[in-house]
């Protein structure tokens, strides 16, 4: 089994001849999906859907309802487009569960948008991507991917998430909206805030694999 972090917010996994991409918006390069054999998509937001990035390939492509509207107007991609609900649980190439319906609160006087998180099992390893959400996974996960950084939150929202989740390994995801000074001064709080726990953590670069 393989994880491997891309731009921003976008992850795969990789596990017996499957390639499951999590997000790929558009802070996230087009080679993520190179040879993907299932898209997943968390909610509308650009920088977790790129309608050019899908455009691209052919995969079949996973997502909640909102999206699937988004992606009305082109109808080579809502083709291929599965609407999930929160709860259930499907089959990608590998054992996936929606997690959650709602965006973490951007500011009062903004609308909600809806959002969907994704347990993805793939070899024993459970991976937890919560996309803009701190919604927990309602069970144990071996990995889980936590926003660090965006209009939406704060530090110390990642590093009680994360601590709730117990997961032993934790990837940094959602922080090119931040300066390379400001995540480094943030690697290193949220690092030694879960280190106190006995839990890892990794900001990892594009294209580069998750440690076992």
């Amino acid at each position: 089994m393989r994880i491997t972090k891309f731009g921003h917010a976008c992850i795969r996994i990789e596990h017996d001849g499957q390639a499951v991409v999590v997000d790929p918006g558009s802070f996230t390069d087009r080679e993520a999906l190179d040879g993907a054999t299932a898209v997943l998509i968390t909610h509308e937001h650009a920088d977790h859907v790129s309608l050019d990035h899908l455009r691209a390939g052919d995969a079949p492509i996973w997502t909640i309802e909102a999206v699937a509207t988004q992606l009305a107007d082109a109808p080579e991609v809502r083709e291929r487009v599965t609407v999930v609900t929160p709860g259930s649980r499907f089959d990608v190439g590998l054992p996936v569960r929606a997690i959650g319906e709602w965006h973490a609160v951007i500011h009062p006087e903004l609308p909600r948008f809806r959002n969907s998180g994704y347990v993805v099992e793939a070899g024993g390893t459970t991976v937890y991507h919560p996309g803009d959400s701190f919604t927990e996974p309602g069970e144990p996960v071996d990995v889980a991917l936590v926003p660090v950084s965006g209009p939406w939150m704060k530090i110390g929202e990642a590093v009680d998430f994360a601590r709730a989740v117990e997961a032993p390994r934790n990837l940094a995801i959602h922080e090119m909206v931040n300066s390379e000074l400001g995540l480094s001064l943030m690697d290193d709080r949220v690092a030694s805030m879960l280190g106190d726990r006995g839990l890892r953590y990794w900001r990892l670069a594009p294209g580069e694999d998750l440690p076992d």
